[in-house]
């Protein structure tokens, strides 16, 4: 039975269904309200889960990118390039590590 139901989670996870989908179905399989419930808190972990593990590699690319424009920025080996190391690539890495904060904190 449990997995009927983690099956129909990563279908509803895989299709991008919202939660009163979900619930429709869930009822229309003749679940009682408790196990609706249940259910739902286990797909919106699933899903949350999902959008952190993004967050991370987000904020992870954008620090090492972050990391990089520092690093060219002070040893400039590139001096024809500096402004766009100092302001391009920061600010992309900062746009991009905020991206993660926000999957993260969504």
């Amino acid at each position: 039975m449990a997995d009927v139901h983690n099956s129909m989670l990563v279908q509803a996870l895989k299709h991008n269904w919202e939660t009163d989908h979900l619930t429709q179905q869930l009822k229309e399989q003749g679940h009682d309200e408790v196990s609706v419930d249940l259910l739902l808190r286990e797909f919106k972990k699933l899903r949350n889960g999902k959008r952190q593990q993004i967050g991370m590699l987000l904020l992870a690319a954008g620090a090492f990118l972050g990391l990089m424009s520092c690093l060219l920025t002070i040893f400039n080996p590139f001096p024809e390039l500096f402004n766009l190391i100092l302001y391009g690539l920061t600010s992309v890495a900062i746009i991009i590590a905020f991206t993660g904060l926000y999957y993260i904190f969504e």
